[in-house]
Order: structure tokens, then C-alpha cells, then sequence
């Protein structure tokens, strides 16, 4: 499927998700990944897509902040400009990206938390201060005008990704929403981290001028009429690829020194490492694919993806409420499933899903 079709068939699915009555849409940003993801410009889509709708919210999931992937007045300039051209409906996810595309940039992965946090710090100020000026680790900024401002008052709502346990907690403190993973995560560890979420959130400093405490994860979601038609859709074959991709792609969030889950968790042949002890109980899943063992009944065992009918999916969802999450993100667009199945896929959600949990 080329990069053409794949950008206009999203276009096509998120107007459709609007008129359906979805309430948000999330574009990641993501280089380099050619097996993973093709969205490098997703403020460049995002517009599109909210002259496309009315009413369904235009979600950043995520610009990446570190300043040499987007220098933080571009990233407040073109978030605002977003925010008006769809009306006041921007919600501004961020995050740090891979140790991958860091390397491809240039960033020094153990200094790329740091210039997350400052970027992130100073983004609400562009938009809410007059002129506005900085002296910091990374970024110099002398009085200066940043317009134009977001149309929402005082700033869009903050969110992050969150793929380790400790960035939940890191959300909390900085009052902000998170946007976590569902991949290598069971249920029960999903509400682990959504508590320590919430604990850290009652000692929040927010770097905004208000706390967004909700709480989001995604997973891939197919809705069929039933589990056969879903496999034959590639439904669960699309899940495996996303996992494996997955996998090789965000291991070097897990690691402090970048150098990911591969390289360092996965030579079985270390008998014992804190590093290896943390991966084997927060992902365990990653040793039945070292072992070339984990099978789509693994992932659907742990409801780490959401494929078949319309009750199977109701009562995966309803598993995600009880674990504490307040929005749910369906990863539609998955792999090969043929476009005409997403989009059956996204008006059963809608019609038989959605309505259950409102």
C-alpha cells in the first residue's frame, strides 16, 4: 500500500470516525521507521484532517520536544495555528521518540529527558506569556512575541506518552494527561501504573496553567461481525507485526542508557541484571518473542490488542474502564487490514461500542 493511499484512506476514516461520533483523533510522530510508521509531519496532517471534521478533537500523540527534532517556538507556533484552524479543538500530546530517531538527529538519549522537560515547561508560557523570554540548558530565547496564541484559554490540554512505568509517575508531577501503551502491558499492570498516575498527580507542579489528570492508552482494535471474518480481515495478523515492530522500535525508551530491550535484556545468556529483572516482570510478554513463541492468543490472553465481534470487544473495553482509563484510542489503521474493513471496523465501534460506555 503506498504512502499515498495510506494518507488519504486515514483522511477518509477520521471523517468518518467524526460523523460516527469518535471524540478524538491522534497522529503520532515517528522518522525513520519505514515498517512502522510514515506520519513525519503530523501537524501537516492534522490540518487536513480538521478541515475534513466538525466536531471530533485534532490530537498531537505526539510532537517530540526534544528541540533538535522541533525547536519549542516552532512547536508553540504551529500547535496554535493548529488549534485555530480547527476551531479550538487541538489537543497537545508530546513525547521523546526512540533512541533511533534520536541518533538520527544528532540527540544525546541520556540528555533527551531533560530537553523533553524543559521544552515542555516553556511551551504553555509562549502561548500564554507577552513577550516571553528564557535562559535555560538547551534553549535561549530573548523577549520575544510568540503568535500566534491557541485559540483555547488559556492553552490546549498537555498530554504525554508514556511507555515505562516511571513516565506515569513523570506525567503526574508535571499535571499533565497521559497517553500510555497497551503493548507489552497487561490489564492489571495498566492499573498499577494508572494508580501510581494518580498519586503522583496529588503532588503535581503543572507546567500548564491547569492539570489534565485523564488517563489514556491505545491498542489496535478490529470490530468485525465475528472472530472468523476479523481473521480473515488480517486483523490478527496485523496485531503480531505491530507488536514485533513495536518492539524493535521502542526498546531504547526502556533502557536509561538507550542502547534498548534487544541489546541489552534480551541476550538471555545474562544471568542476572537489574535491568533484565525489571523488563522480565514490567514486560513479560518480551520473552516469549525472544523465544520466537508469542502468538496472537498471548496478546488476546492479556487483552493487549482488542480483535473479533462486537461483545468480544465490549467486554476487552470495559476491562480498560475498570483499569482506570478515561479515554480509550483504537488503533484502526493497522498494518494490511484492507481499508474497507477499517472502515466497517470504525461503524460497528461506533455504533455498538462507543454507546456502552457513555
Amino acid at each position: 500500500r503506498s504512502e499515498y493511499r495510506c494518507y488519504h484512506e486515514a483522511l477518509e476514516q477520521i471523517a468518518l470516525a467524526d460523523r460516527l461520533g469518535f471524540d478524538t483523533v491522534w497522529a503520532v510522530e515517528h522518522h525513520f521507521l519505514t515498517e512502522f510508521a510514515h506520519s513525519s509531519a503530523p501537524e501537516v496532517f492534522l490540518a487536513a484532517a480538521a478541515q475534513r471534521t466538525r466536531r471530533i478533537r485534532i490530537g498531537h500523540g505526539v510532537v517530540l520536544l526534544p528541540d533538535r527534532f522541533n525547536h519549542p517556538i516552532r512547536v508553540a507556533e504551529r500547535a496554535a495555528a493548529l488549534d485555530i484552524l480547527s476551531d479550538g479543538r487541538l489537543e497537545f500530546g508530546t513525547g521523546r521518540s526512540s533512541q533511533y530517531e534520536q541518533a538520527g538527529f544528532g540527540i544525546d538519549t541520556e540528555l533527551s529527558r531533560a530537553m523533553w522537560q524543559e521544552s515542555l515547561e516553556i511551551i504553555p508560557r509562549m502561548w500564554t506569556e507577552d513577550p516571553f523570554s528564557h535562559t535555560g540548558r538547551f534553549v535561549t530565547v530573548p523577549p520575544r512575541s510568540v503568535v500566534p496564541k491557541p485559540l483555547q484559554q488559556p492553552h490546549p490540554p498537555i498530554w504525554m506518552a508514556a511507555t515505562s512505568p516511571q513516565s506515569w509517575e513523570i506525567a503526574g508531577r508535571n499535571g499533565i494527561g497521559i497517553l500510555g501503551l497497551t503493548l507489552f502491558v497487561s490489564v492489571p499492570q495498566l492499573a498499577d501504573r494508572v494508580r501510581a498516575y494518580r498519586t503522583a498527580l496529588g503532588e503535581a507542579k503543572p507546567v500548564g496553567k491547569f492539570v489534565n489528570d485523564r488517563v489514556g492508552a491505545f491498542t489496535i482494535v478490529h470490530v468485525a461481525e465475528t472472530k472468523e471474518n476479523a481473521v480473515r480481515n488480517g486483523a490478527t495478523e496485523a496485531a503480531i507485526n505491530y507488536l514485533l515492530y513495536a518492539f524493535r522500535v521502542l526498546g531504547g525508551f526502556a533502557d536509561p542508557t538507550g542502547r534498548g530491550m534487544q541489546r541489552q535484556y534480551a541476550e538471555l545468556e545474562i544471568k542476572s541484571t537489574p535491568y533484565r529483572d525489571m523488563i522480565a516482570k514490567e514486560y513479560p510478554i518480551i520473552v516469549k518473542m525472544q523465544q520466537n513463541a508469542c502468538t496472537f492468543e498471548d496478546l488476546d490472553r492479556e487483552d493487549m490488542v482488542i480483535v473479533g465481534d462486537v461483545e468480544h470487544c465490549i467486554r476487552k473495553v470495559e476491562r480498560y474502564r475498570q483499569a482506570g482509563l478515561d479515554h480509550f484510542i483504537a488503533l484502526m489503521q493497522a498494518d494490511r487490514i484492507p481499508h474497507e474493513k477499517v472502515l466497517r471496523s470504525i461503524e460497528l465501534f461506533a455504533t455498538h461500542v462507543i454507546p456502552r460506555f457513555r
